[in-house]
């Protein structure tokens, strides 16, 4: 499904509708749908203002991750959320936290946590496609087994943030300071005590 038909399900529009507003024949914007024409570039801006959605979206296969963005668009356009305050996150790469937006209406926030999980998903798929030749893939198992099995402990969270730090993977600015600290020189003394 191309991302102009994905919009107008979201947006419960018709093809129709579609094609009045644009000033064109239905049958045009079903040769778009089917790929049997591209769409013009002389439409994409107007669809671009009609949607908020970037026009690469319109003519594409979307992924799961863009059909979330599209959706958590739509809904700040419907709900007009405002942001109640700011939370720190890592993003992929980043050499710092950066400060993302909690809103006043739980569906964005829930639909933010979707699109947060999605990525991380993809990312960890990615990691592991390009692992074949990797001799350590068992850590991949151990680490899915330990996120279903205690995911939600806290020692495990302390244990991986220590590792982070450790491997220089997460900026310096992530700590719970004192406490994580504490944890982690505790951490590597059984580390060294057992030769890793």
């Amino acid at each position: 499904m191309i991302g102009l038909e994905y919009i107008l399900g979201l947006y419960g529009m018709q093809h129709i509708d579609l094609a009045e507003h644009l000033g064109i024949k239905k049958q045009n914007i079903n040769l778009w749908l089917k790929g049997k024409q591209g769409i013009p570039k002389k439409y994409l801006p107007i669809l671009e203002e009609l949607f908020q959605v970037k026009a690469e979206h319109f003519s594409k296969e979307l992924d799961e991750i863009e059909r979330l963005e599209i959706q958590k668009e739509k809904l700040k356009k419907d709900l007009q959320p405002i942001i109640r305050n700011h939370k720190y996150v890592l993003n992929e790469g980043a050499e710092k936290l950066d400060l993302v937006p909690v809103y006043d209406k739980e569906e964005i926030n829930t639909i933010e946590r979707s699109i947060e999980k999605a990525s991380i998903v993809k990312r960890f798929r990615e990691s592991l496609d390009v692992i074949d030749k990797h001799p350590f893939i068992d850590s991949y198992r151990i680490i899915v087994e330990l996120m279903e099995q205690v995911g939600t402990e806290i020692i495990l969270h302390k244990t991986l943030q220590g590792l982070a730090h450790y491997l220089n993977v997460l900026p310096s600015d992530i700590s719970t300071g004192d406490e994580q600290k504490e944890f982690e020189t505790a951490l590597f003394e059984v580390l060294d005590d057992h030769n890793y």
